[in-house]
């Protein structure tokens, strides 16, 4: 079985209800569940939550939601690894063994084509373990300031500081979108002792943005605005 696995909990502190307020006429959680079911590539498309309210938006829009998420992976602090792995593990049980999955989160510009995309390097790359999606800093990270409690700022790494930008290496960050995982690869790569390799897919800058905060809502907004939804095409970033 291939799975889609959304974790979508409730109790959202900065931004309430996050995972289904509206986003241009739609719950947030809808954007991910129509990227996963728009490939084709999924046997099951699942959305874990601790919360009836997103369960109930996760069917609507074609996803299961077939547990509810136990409390000990449902607080603030709950890392998402073990999330993901109680869903594979419930699937096994109950459905089918996984052996590929992605992981997505609730995010707007996550397309069916970057999904694909992202699956595509996945099987194609020798000893990939995991595919994620990357997106690349929009100033050297080697430039970066240190702001003291007075104000004054300082290069974090001086030796950097009269460094043409040009010249030094691009860096990268995580685009909050899809995670392919390749569970064979997994386990494979651990029997060996081998540390599991992550390979990337670079996305546009301006089709990237985690929303975290209200400031990330309203910035999200701004470029689904710009670049999909004055007739604009979703699957456009390739």
């Amino acid at each position: 079985m291939i799975a889609a696995i959304i974790p979508a909990r409730g109790g959202s502190k900065r931004i309430p209800g996050k995972n289904v307020k509206p986003f241009f006429g739609k719950p947030l959680l809808a954007y991910p569940i129509e990227a996963a079911l728009g490939t084709g590539l999924f046997d099951a498309v699942i959305v874990s939550t601790d919360d009836a309210a997103i369960a109930a938006t996760a069917r609507r829009y074609g996803a299961k939601a077939p547990f509810v998420r136990p409390v000990e992976l449902a607080d603030d602090h709950a890392p998402t690894q073990p999330v993901l792995d109680h869903a594979v593990a419930w699937l096994a049980a109950n459905e089918a063994p996984v052996t590929a999955y992605c992981a997505l989160y609730a995010n707007p510009f996550t397309t069916a084509a970057t999904i694909e995309r992202g699956y595509d390097l996945l099987r194609r790359t020798p000893g990939a373990c995991v595919v994620m999606g990357v997106t690349d800093f929009g100033y050297p990270v080697q430039r970066a300031l240190r702001r003291g409690p007075d104000g004054r700022v300082s290069y974090l790494q001086p030796e950097y500081a009269l460094t043409r930008s040009q010249d030094l290496e691009p860096a990268y960050h995580d685009a909050a979108q899809f995670y392919w995982h390749d569970l064979a690869a997994i386990a494979a790569a651990g029997a060996r002792g081998e540390p599991v390799l992550a390979h990337s897919l670079v996305i546009p800058r301006h089709l990237c943005q985690d929303i975290d905060t209200p400031e990330d809502w309203d910035l999200a907004e701004r470029l689904y605005a710009a670049f999909f939804a004055a007739g604009g095409d979703r699957e456009a970033g390739r």
